[in-house]
């Protein structure tokens, strides 16, 4: 069983950068790929980036590519995300993942899921 505690969230204004970090515990994230999500109120849990094992691949929704960047450090059982020139549209709250591929975690089969944390891109 894989403990996911995702920190980070808050408020800022449009333009603005956020990083959000995903602490695992209890096992070792090294086997897993990782993979962020979000869910804005009253819409369902959408995909916005995967990175594999290795860090070697990467895969993104295309509303976010070229302003978020997903990254994992297995030394310190944690993965991030960097989200630069946040929009309105933005705002949601951000859960991370773990899963066997990411191709799975694409489709939005995990194994893990963490609690959430709350973003909030003000205009």
């Amino acid at each position: 069983q894989v403990q996911l505690v995702e920190s980070g969230g808050g408020l800022v204004q449009a333009g603005g950068s956020l990083r959000l970090s995903c602490a695992a515990s209890r096992r070792t994230i090294s086997p897993y790929a990782m993979a962020w999500f979000r869910q804005a109120p009253g819409k369902e849990r959408d995909f916005v980036a995967a990175i594999n094992w290795s860090g070697g691949g990467r895969d993104y929704a295309d509303s976010v590519k070229g302003r978020f960047t997903i990254s994992r450090d297995n030394a310190k059982n944690a993965a991030y995300l960097q989200m630069n020139s946040l929009k309105p549209e933005d705002t949601a709250v951000y859960y991370c993942a773990a899963g066997l591929a990411v191709g799975r975690l694409r489709n939005g089969v995990p194994e893990y899921w963490g609690q959430g944390t709350q973003v909030t891109v003000s205009s």
